[in-house]
């Protein structure tokens, strides 16, 4: 056929057409126009076209006017339904953090998979242009990733961002995981039920204290057959207290009885050099009083464990962080006063005076009772550090009573970079730096450590110095008994899976008496002095549990005691999960498969049963029927319990069954498998 010239023209004013309608039909949707209140994040609360602070996006001296501010780490879900064509933007730093070291990296993931990142970025870098097609995504998840330096400063940017459609006005921003709390556990017996731990260690001539924890009814009586010479059980309360004089394992049949029966179990206390044979248990003041807290705040804490009945499940340490100490320069006149006394000892602020009184309090409740310091000159929050007075703050810990210590780098940094010792202003920014050479990393830690074990008390040492130089591998020769592996937590979906899924490489390295730290537990209402209830949702903190607990990680509440809803005290109250932290074997469990975003997780228990988590990363259901056991290391024939459920499910034979698994996004399923008779 042949084309006249009139054909041409009548096709050229068709595309024509075409084009001038979908001109008039393509929109542009900013990105602040959408509800970002779905995003979440570190801290605070997203911005719309302002910064962090509330101020004018600035980036390296250029100013913006549209956009997200936003903490790291953050996460927003946005639903396309494939009605978007493209995605632009800039992304960075926001000038307001001058001092300061941060790093981030700006990430985007289309239908769950990575489509753009900008690389880390630090303060002072130029804003990144950031362009993606998105033609047939259903949804957009915009993501600020820890850039390697603990997300405290980390105030990020997305601005001049906005989406080219094709006749959208809007799109809907949404969290994809279930935000209604629900209770798996079902409540303790009204029979006795002993959960401490099933071992004790303490050192010859130390202090010893260990109480029977029990659920059910009271009142209780308490009994504990085979004691050494030296130890005595309290038959009212069971807390077993005295002194062993000389090295040895013992054996002790530990009994609890009240009007409904009597539950018994196995105790084995070994008397040498090593101590924390399981991870520790308890609360840290931090994560909800910051610089707040205060001796009335600590004992409540303890009243409140008390009184919870968390006391009942294992849960045994009442730690005061940071502000315990006088502080350098402070406003606040309850911070200040002299640091130490004229032969060098510290001196506690006046929201404390004296320590002694405070621990007697907490010892006498059946609780042990832990304290924090740093080894540079000042803590990370400004206060007086243990430099040069390492040895005088041992003597002091013991004397005072205390049974553990977190001992955090901060201004160490400013030591081994040649500034000021005692600098009167602030920490540097320095002050982090330092700590990727093996010998300089050490040694602060084997000054104190060794301190420590000089004293006539044990006191477990708890090395903070976020992972550098792989501490796993060397944090036990410096005399400690857990280390973290992880720059700081926060109570966002981001950190905990960031934090979970960097868990693997120091596994080999977790055993009685040295326990990898993945930091604090981020349930219930925490916020650094301004408490909120947690941002993780339900599933989440189901699987921060979960995995904490198959890390065989120390267990340290960071939320408010007072504030403890039925919710986040079920949480915290699943015996048979706690029991998978405690196992006296002292495995840490790894990921031996993954599928998608499902990782399966598997923890060799003492009694030869395995712990597994079926943990599901992604923001979908996950329903299989699950048949690879050999890859999990299992074989033969199963018994299989729910453990947050306390059910029994069935009975496997590897290679002949299937186990039917389903898993809530974001969220996991925790089994006990044991060998069937």
């Amino acid at each position: 056929m042949k084309i006249t010239n009139m054909m041409k023209l009548m096709v050229a004013v068709w595309f024509a057409i075409i084009g001038i309608i979908n001109q008039a039909t393509a929109q542009t949707v900013w990105l602040d126009e959408l509800d970002l209140s779905a995003a979440t994040q570190g801290y605070g609360v997203p911005m719309k076209n302002k910064s962090n602070e509330g101020k004018t996006f600035t980036i390296a001296g250029e100013n913006f006017e549209r956009g997200f501010g936003t903490h790291a780490v953050s996460s927003l879900m946005i639903l396309l339904e494939g009605k978007a064509a493209s995605f632009t933007a800039k992304v960075g730093l926001d000038d307001e953090v001058k001092g300061q070291q941060p790093a981030v990296e700006f990430e985007i993931y289309g239908d769950g998979k990575k489509i753009w990142s900008s690389g880390i970025m630090k303060l002072g870098d130029a804003a990144r242009p950031c362009s993606v097609q998105l033609n047939g995504i259903q949804k957009l998840e915009l993501v600020v990733a820890d850039g390697g330096n603990g997300n405290y400063y980390d105030h990020a940017n997305w601005v001049d961002a906005k989406f080219e459609t094709s006749g959208v006005t809007t799109f809907k921003t949404y969290n994809p995981i279930a935000s209604e709390p629900y209770i798996l556990t079902p409540k303790p017996s009204d029979k006795p039920r002993i959960n401490s731990a099933k071992v004790f260690g303490v050192r010859p001539r130390s202090p010893f204290q260990y109480l029977v924890a029990a659920t059910g009814d009271r009142p209780m009586t308490f009994a504990a057959s085979g004691l050494p010479k030296g130890l005595k059980i309290d038959a009212n309360t069971g807390l077993i207290t005295g002194v062993l004089a000389k090295p040895g394992t013992f054996k002790v049949t530990l009994t609890a009885k009240n009007a409904k029966g009597k539950a018994e179990k196995q105790l084995r206390i070994e008397c040498g050099d090593r101590i924390a044979l399981t991870p520790p248990m308890g609360w840290n003041s931090w994560n909800c009083f910051a610089h707040e807290v205060s001796a009335d705040r600590v004992k409540r804490a303890a009243d409140a464990m008390v009184k919870s009945g968390l006391i009942n499940h294992g849960w045994t340490y009442i730690n005061i962080d940071d502000f315990w100490e006088n502080h350098r320069d402070s406003k606040d006149q309850s911070l200040r006063g002299k640091l130490r006394d004229d032969a060098g000892y510290i001196i506690p602020n006046s929201r404390f005076v004296d320590m002694k009184p405070l621990a007697d309090y907490v010892h006498n409740l059946g609780l042990k009772i832990g304290l924090y310091s740093s080894p540079g000159p000042w803590t990370c929050g400004g206060c007086v550090g243990s430099y040069g007075y390492e040895k005088q703050d041992a003597e002091s810990y013991a004397k005072w009573g205390f049974d553990y210590l977190k001992y955090d780098w901060c201004s160490y940094g400013n030591v081994i970079n040649g500034l000021p010792e005692n600098d009167p202003y602030k920490v540097s920014s320095l002050s982090y730096n330092g700590g990727g050479e093996l010998a300089t990393a050490q040694k602060p830690f084997k000054v104190m450590g060794d301190y420590l074990q000089q004293q006539p008390r044990d006191i477990v040492f708890s090395v903070c110095q976020y992972g550098m130089s792989d501490v796993w591998t060397w944090g036990g020769s410096v005399g400690g008994n857990c280390w973290r592996t992880t720059n700081d937590i926060t109570d966002t979906w981001v950190s905990v899976k960031n934090i979970a899924l960097d868990q693997d490489k120091s596994a080999p390295y977790a055993k009685p008496g040295n326990w990898n730290d993945p930091d604090m537990l981020v349930v219930g209402h925490v916020g650094w002095g301004n408490t909120h209830p947690s941002k993780l949702k339900p599933d989440e903190q189901y699987l921060h549990i979960s995995l904490w607990s198959l890390f065989s990680a120390p267990l340290l509440i960071g939320c408010d005691m007072e504030k403890l809803d039925d919710f986040t005290l079920n949480l915290l109250t699943n015996d048979e999960v706690i029991e998978i932290n405690q196992d006296p074997l002292g495995k840490q469990a790894t990921c031996l498969q993954t599928i998608g975003d499902l990782r399966i997780y598997v923890k060799e228990l003492e009694d030869g049963s395995r712990a597994v988590g079926f943990c599901n990363f992604g923001v979908e259901i996950v329903d299989i029927d699950y048949t690879d056991f050999a890859k999990l290391g299992i074989n033969g024939k199963f018994n299989v319990r729910d453990l947050w459920r306390q059910a029994d499910i069935c009975t496997i034979k590897t290679g002949a069954d299937k186990l039917d698994i389903k898993v809530p996004a974001h969220g996991v399923v925790l089994y006990k498998l044991t060998p069937a008779k």
